[in-house]
């Protein structure tokens, strides 16, 4: 049962530009998303913006888009490429989407480009000090989808995020993907690397999807986070999990299981989620 509204907006100016707006009002939004004044004097969630932005772009420029709030970053955008029918093997588990994905969040300017013979160039900048970080966050990725074979995707990112005041940890990801027919499947590698052993991360997914017909899919992939904070052997986190989707007409019904063993890198803290979504369109 969602509390928000979305307006979006879109349109093109005599010069060629496509620009697109989105705002959104939520009942109920996340902290950081209006002023301390505001939540002084207001209700949580009370007449509250929530993911906004404004984007300008052409076929030969590229867009570029603003996000006042809930922006991707391109390490966020790009935290787990693998194919699934509905979401990653690890959502839906309370605490086990730790990952190696940058810093994204309010004030986030993105930069990506057209397709040149399927490459194209994906860049990001934040002011990490308003999301999580200390200072500025910038990163940069780049996706080909080589014309002479049909299906198969590749892509690279790169990302430096300062933890805490001096401490700079270097992320990247590497994914490829490739599609046969009704099969899709995928394969990452993510890595962090700090000056400790204790800031060496690194993440391997692997999934499958298989589309028995149109309008019915399935998936299954594994997630597993090695990190390097775990004093513990054997301890990395383990996520698996089955997907599927169906549309008929103008509904759909899309679901998942997930199970996650050592939740955050503590040992034995398994646990298993379980979503079911039914959507309509009029």
């Amino acid at each position: 049962m969602s509390d928000s509204v979305t307006f979006k907006g879109s349109g093109t100016t005599d010069g060629g530009l496509d620009i697109a707006v989105k705002f959104e009002l939520d009942g109920n939004a996340p902290a950081g998303s209006k002023t301390a004044a505001a939540s002084a004097t207001s209700p949580s969630g009370a007449n509250v913006m929530d993911d906004r932005s404004v984007s300008v772009g052409s076929e030969t420029l590229g867009t570029f888009t603003f996000h006042g709030h809930g922006g991707s970053s391109v390490m966020s955008g790009w935290d787990d490429k693998t194919p699934n029918a509905y979401e990653e093997v690890w959502d839906g588990v309370s605490g086990a989407d730790k990952l190696i994905n940058g810093i994204a969040g309010n004030n986030l300017l993105r930069y990506d480009s057209p397709s040149f013979s399927g490459v194209s160039v994906h860049a990001s900048y934040i002011n990490a000090a308003n999301s999580g970080g200390v200072s500025m966050y910038h990163d940069m990725g780049i996706q080909i989808s080589p014309e002479m074979v049909e299906g198969l995707t590749l892509g690279y990112a790169v990302g430096e995020v300062e933890e805490t005041a001096g401490v700079m940890i270097d992320e990247s990801t590497m994914f490829v993907t490739y599609a046969y027919g009704p099969v899709t499947v995928g394969y990452q590698t993510s890595e962090a690397d700090g000056p400790t052993v204790t800031q060496d991360d690194d993440s391997t997914s692997m999934s499958i999807s298989y589309a028995i017909s149109d309008d019915f899919s399935v998936s299954y992939g594994t997630h597993e986070m090695d990190l390097g904070s775990a004093t513990a052997v054997g301890t990395d986190q383990e996520s698996s999990g089955w997907a599927a989707s169906y549309t008929m007409g103008g509904m759909s019904i899309s679901g998942m299981m997930n199970s996650v063993d050592n939740v955050k890198g503590v040992a034995a803290d398994d646990k298993k989620g379980y979503e079911l979504e039914l959507g309509f369109a009029f």
